[in-house]
């Protein structure tokens, strides 16, 4: 594999990065949104749920039970995103140094 191609692949690398880091922002989002509604579940004895186009009453319990699980998915979720974003990152730090080294060898030439 020559200098050339590892650059690509770290280009590669990076965008794997911020396409990762995308998308766990985007479940972070709707974590906070969950909290927020538990957070304003324990203020009222009503609650209601979008489905669709139209809003239901529905049983506090119910509600909350759904949004418990929806958090432990998004918390998983990041978790595992957590986990790829550091494997790339420690691959394209590997890379990155490999790359520095070729390239300093060639100027020397």
């Amino acid at each position: 594999e020559d200098t050339q191609q590892k650059i690509s692949n770290l280009q590669l690398l990076e965008q794997n990065i911020n396409n990762i880091a995308l998308q766990k922002q985007q479940f972070q989002s709707q974590l906070f949104e969950a909290e927020s509604a538990l957070k304003e579940l324990k203020k009222t004895s009503d609650s209601y749920k979008i489905i669709g186009n139209i809003m239901v009453k529905t049983k506090t319990e119910d509600l909350k039970k759904e949004l418990e699980e929806k958090k432990e998915v998004f918390d998983l979720r990041i978790k595992s995103f957590e986990k790829q974003e550091k494997e790339i990152s420690e691959k394209a730090a590997k890379l990155q140094a490999e790359v520095l080294k070729e390239l300093k060898e060639q100027n020397k030439k």
